[in-house]
């Protein structure tokens, strides 16, 4: 989200692209730990601090900084292996990759599916089974394969099969760029193009004819945005002037269009809104989210300054270390957000939603999630292998 605007990065040799993505950017850290966070505090059911984080305000959330940075994140993992390595160790790594996340994907599964089945019912008598619309899982135990071959994609899945697929595509966009730096764009359109016309849904169940909530081909579109720019195969312009002034414009006037109260207290705007709709479908990635996405990473990138450099004054350092943390251990935070989401939802039913319960639910998973980053960190750092001083 903070990077969409850097000029700094200028496609090079293969050498100098190494350098680059050697480079750590706070900022990428930073955001990406923000972005998990909101992303926890948006699928707590029943969650009434969801109306004040972004996608309240504007077209784009924070799964587009979730996919974007996960893009510029693949930029520093796997380019400097394709430029070192070749295709064909890169293909061999993505691979691997793949195969952590469907694992990843379906631990996740089975520890949500676990934990709202043992949580039995809610006190308004409906299952948490049945929330998660999972009744026919818990009654065909032939959907296990379904789901191992991501056949079926429940909707509160959907967000790591989306990614598998894209990452999937990886060596493919790279191989194209070998061609011409242009000839990953017209690859990306086109993908982009068959999500929006809908000609290659991707099944989320074999009952029905419903899609995969976010539709892979579409949402490529932004993870290679943020994949090429980090790389340094585009550049774009700097994040001031006519440009900033264009992003904040775009940004206020998108606000009517999507907070609630304003569609409530205007049935004409909700009008405007509905007919909107395919440009802003969050399934096949509609161009406004493209467009309102990359304006408020405009003004994220002026407000940061230069490098990042107002993240490290004084006042927000403690803040910014924290999300930075958060950040750099993203697979497994998020991971423990989904999981710990439902758990949060399960006992503010148990205990009311009033504010004193919301406001310590919400602090006390977002503290969990900072812990399992830490724990994370320390368990990658291999500290048994390190001598003894």
């Amino acid at each position: 989200m903070t990077i969409t605007t850097l000029s700094d990065f200028p496609a090079g040799t293969a050498a100098r692209h190494a350098s680059r993505m050697a480079a750590r950017d706070i900022r990428l850290d930073v955001f990406r730990g923000l972005g998990m966070l909101i992303i926890l505090i948006a699928h707590v059911p029943g969650n009434p601090w969801t109306l004040w984080i972004p996608a309240r305000f504007g077209f784009s959330d924070a799964t587009e900084m979730f996919v974007f940075l996960s893009g510029m994140a693949s930029a520093i993992a796997f380019g400097g292996t394709f430029d070192r390595r070749g295709p064909g160790l890169l293909t061999a790594r993505v691979a691997q990759r793949l195969w952590q996340l469907w694992w990843a994907h379906l631990g996740l599964f089975l520890a949500v599916f676990a934990l709202v089945h043992g949580a039995g019912m809610r006190p308004d008598g409906q299952s948490y089974v049945s929330r998660l619309n999972l009744q026919r899982f818990a009654s065909d135990a032939g959907l296990v394969v379904d789901f191992m071959t991501l056949r079926y994609v429940p909707n509160y899945f959907d967000i790591l099969p989306m990614y598998m697929v894209i990452l999937a595509l990886l060596p493919v966009m790279l191989m194209a760029e070998r061609l011409h730096r242009a000839a990953p764009l017209v690859l990306m359109i086109g993908l982009w193009g068959l999500a929006q016309s809908r000609l290659m849904p991707f099944p989320a169940e074999p009952w029905s004819d419903r899609g995969w909530f976010f539709d892979p081909f579409g949402w490529q579109l932004l993870f290679f945005t943020g994949f090429f720019l980090r790389r340094g195969t585009w550049r774009a312009p700097r994040a001031r002037g006519w440009l900033l002034a264009l992003a904040v414009a775009v940004v206020i006037l998108t606000v009517p269009f999507a907070w609630y109260q304003t569609l409530r207290a205007f049935p004409v705007l909700r009008e405007m809104a509905d007919a909107l709709r395919p440009l802003t479908s969050k399934t096949t990635f509609g161009l406004l989210r493209y467009v309102h996405f990359l304006s408020l990473a405009v003004i994220a990138l002026a407000l940061v300054g230069p490098g990042g450099a107002r993240l490290s004054h004084p006042v927000l350092a403690p803040l910014t270390n924290a999300l930075r943390r958060i950040g750099q251990q993203s697979l497994a935070v998020f991971l423990a957000g989904m999981f710990l989401a439902q758990a949060l939802g399960i006992a503010l039913d148990q205990t009311g939603r009033d504010a004193v319960t919301v406001t310590l639910a919400n602090l006390s998973g977002c503290a969990i999630l900072y812990g399992v980053a830490r724990v994370t960190g320390w368990f990658k750092s291999t500290p048994w292998s390190t001598p003894r001083p």
